[in-house]
């Protein structure tokens, strides 16, 4: 979702400057012409004086800016994958298991699968209920299904005991390696 609110903020953006720079660059409607002052003396003594609505608009329209703008820049800071994972020891406390740990060891899993060529996994969702993002690099020969099945099997399932979690989600992204055509000579 963060990518989509970046590209709808840099659409609006851009068709904002775009558009005050075809306004400053033609003198067009607002600016009255190239030689006319931006605001006029009635315009300022009346908005610049006002005791009405007016400020309270402008006041109100930069808190939302504001407010939007650290949205924004909160949201670009927070992390996308898990740090930890919550693991129950059995004794009624409780243990963390690094998130990096865990993907490294269903990366290296999974990477041992016949007709995988490499792997890159990514844990995400919170500390209760983990979830995992796998991206396969299958090799030209590999049959998909096969490979699939050798990863949504005993490797989730071997991550998923390991862990001590009652469940586990997986998402599985698979791409074909490029290979060089035989030549004939």
């Amino acid at each position: 979702m963060l990518g989509t609110v970046n590209r709808i903020l840099l659409a609006v953006a851009g068709t904002v400057l775009l558009a005050a720079g075809i306004v400053v660059l033609t003198g067009a409607w607002p600016l009255h012409g190239r030689r006319a002052p931006l605001l006029s003396e009635a315009t300022r003594s009346r908005y610049w004086h006002a005791d009405g609505w007016w400020w309270w608009a402008v006041v109100a329209g930069l808190a939302v800016g504001v407010l939007l703008a650290l949205w924004w820049l909160l949201s670009q800071l927070r992390r996308s994958r898990l740090g930890a994972v919550v693991v129950d020891t059995g004794d009624g406390a409780f243990a963390l298991l690094r998130g990096r740990a865990l993907e490294a060891a269903v990366a290296a899993e999974a990477g041992a699968v016949e007709g995988v060529a490499g792997c890159r996994v990514a844990l995400r969702g919170r500390r209760g209920s983990p979830a995992l993002r796998v991206a396969l690099e299958l090799e030209p020969h590999a049959v998909p299904a096969d490979a699939l099945a050798a990863v949504a099997g005993p490797v989730l399932t071997h991550a998923r005991t390991s862990a001590g979690l009652p469940e586990l989600p997986a998402e599985a992204r698979l791409k074909v390696t490029s290979h060089r055509s035989q030549r004939v000579t």
